[in-house]
């Protein structure tokens, strides 16, 4: 076989060139520790680097998130702590006030000092994180999640949204407690009121607390599907109670409907989860006469039902007026059960005497009005609810409303209304001295409600911080197991590559060498 002098030298050429590429790619190799500089260098372990850094990449930003997240219930951890401390407080100041030695300027000592925790409280639930957004107002974050109303109520301003992060494939976690859950789920065991129906002026014999819930179980399976009650006193020691239907229900009651007019050890009642005490005021004469003593009691009733929903209200800070809301009422009870959005309302006037209610939150473009109607009186009707106006509103003015069915009742309203029982004389009137006795057991009942409230956020969050932890955990883990991997596709070795790098060398010598020899094999060289 012949070869041509220009196939040598093609050939020559092209292997020439292969031996130095390889000696540039491992003295590249060897100069930069790095084995996969280019994916020419390894196209399919290139692809797979690629790959894996992705992950990394992406788990990278999970524990980024639950770094985010795990802050988050820090801060919310060391808010809530600090509120339950308070609320040991207010309950310590609350027990105390019961004391029969305490009089009403020590009730009122007390009463101050609950004003400033409250305060306190107040500041705690309107805390800022790092970055000036409120802990607890969900995604309305530069809202402070609560203001006092011009009734001198709280109210929740925030909204119920979980602001969610990614922490795994298709994993959301929220970083943030919202006050609704919080602060606005906490039982509220004074949700019942009785009232006296018979006789029409009352006469001060019998007097009834309104009511505590003992048991929630019994209360949500029994009491609601028969009020209102209707209880009716027999006799000094003998009462019934009938419900909406007129069904004699007395045997659910404790004591099957006895009592005792002398002591007031048994004087208190229990029915469908609800504890109630009677306070009966004979005459010592009444006392001692049996006859006369029924005779005075019987024919006396009082209804018990569900205490009725109220309406919080606050004034938008954008208004042009100076016109505030100092009252409201619900005066068709049909009518706010069918059309006051459960959600709250926004009430906006488009003139001083023309408004309209929506359903919040408000959007102008696509919002449609519950209710429309005229003040009269310095009154807006709407939903069934009585909106009293101080000052004239303006067009554009807006005002929000919130019902509330007594269900709940956050520690602000409860710790407002304890002062308020604590600052009442009562000194010398047996009748106040009982009623501030019911307050104190609500009162107690309520605080008690809102630490497990707080302590179930606290759970919560203890929850999503230890889920997030172990998931951070699993991505450290993936991230290692990527790395290493990586690492094998991309590791420098440097014996294997300085040996192969000399070999290279030793070859393109070699190729040089042989190149110039067989290069002079020519005819030309061999004449003359």
């Amino acid at each position: 076989m012949r070869i041509s002098t220009a196939q040598f030298f093609d050939s020559s050429a092209a292997n020439y060139q292969r031996i130095y590429s390889n000696v540039t790619d491992s003295s590249n190799e060897v100069s930069s520790t790095v084995k996969l500089n280019t994916a020419g260098d390894d196209p399919i372990g290139a692809a797979r680097v690629l790959q894996l850094q992705q992950m990394t990449g992406v788990l990278n930003q999970y524990n980024s998130n639950i770094d985010t997240i795990n802050t988050s219930v820090t801060q919310n951890e060391s808010v809530l702590s600090s509120i339950n401390l308070a609320i040991q407080r207010a309950q310590d100041l609350v027990i105390r006030a019961g004391s029969a030695s305490f009089s009403d300027k020590d009730r009122q000592a007390n009463a101050a000092e609950l004003k400033e925790v409250q305060s306190s409280i107040l500041g705690l639930m309107n805390s800022k994180d790092a970055n000036g957004s409120y802990l607890f107002s969900g995604s309305k974050s530069t809202t402070p999640p609560y203001a006092i109303n011009p009734d001198g109520t709280y109210s929740y301003q925030g909204d119920q949204t979980k602001l969610n992060l990614d922490v795994g494939n298709g994993i959301p976690m929220a970083t943030n407690t919202t006050g609704w859950e919080a602060f606005e789920q906490a039982i509220n065991t004074t949700r019942t009121a009785t009232t006296l129906t018979t006789p029409a002026t009352n006469d001060g014999v019998i007097s009834m607390s309104g009511g505590n819930v003992a048991s929630i179980a019994t209360y949500n399976a029994k009491f609601d599907s028969g009020a209102p009650y209707k209880i009716n006193f027999l006799s000094a020691t003998e009462y019934e109670i009938r419900d909406a239907n007129d069904n004699n229900v007395t045997s659910e009651s404790t004591q099957g409907g006895k009592f005792s007019s002398d002591s007031s050890a048994g004087q208190t009642i229990a029915f469908r989860g609800v504890e109630m005490t009677f306070n009966i005021n004979l005459t010592e004469a009444q006392r001692g006469d049996p006859d006369a003593a029924s005779a005075a009691v019987k024919d006396h009733s009082f209804t018990l039902d569900v205490s009725p929903s109220t309406i919080s209200t606050a004034r938008m800070p954008g208004n042009t007026s100076t016109a505030v809301i100092t009252g409201t009422s619900i005066t068709d009870q049909d009518a706010f059960n069918e059309n006051f959005p459960s959600g709250g309302a926004i009430l906006k006037f488009t003139s001083a005497t023309e408004f309209s209610l929506y359903a919040a939150p408000y959007d102008a473009a696509t919002s449609k009005p519950v209710s429309t109607g005229t003040v009269l009186n310095n009154v807006a009707t709407a939903a069934g609810v009585s909106f009293t106006l101080n000052g004239t509103p303006g067009a554009d003015d807006q005002f929000t409303a919130k019902s509330s069915t007594q269900q709940s009742q956050n520690i602000l309203n409860t710790l407002s209304t304890i002062i308020t029982s604590l600052n009442t004389p009562v000194e010398g009137d047996p009748v106040a001295l009982q009623k501030l006795q019911g307050s104190l057991a609500a009162a107690i009942g309520n605080l008690t409600s809102a630490t497990e409230q707080i302590g179930e956020a606290l759970a919560d969050g203890g929850a999503r911080a230890a889920t997030a932890t172990s998931l951070k955990a699993t991505a450290q883990s993936q991230i290692a197991n990527s790395n290493l991997e990586s690492n094998t596709i991309t590791a420098y070795d440097p014996a294997e590559a300085i040996t192969r790098l000399t070999l290279q060398r030793s070859m393109l010598e070699a190729s040089q060498l042989v190149f110039t020899q067989l290069s002079s094999l020519n005819l030309f060289s061999k004449l003359g």
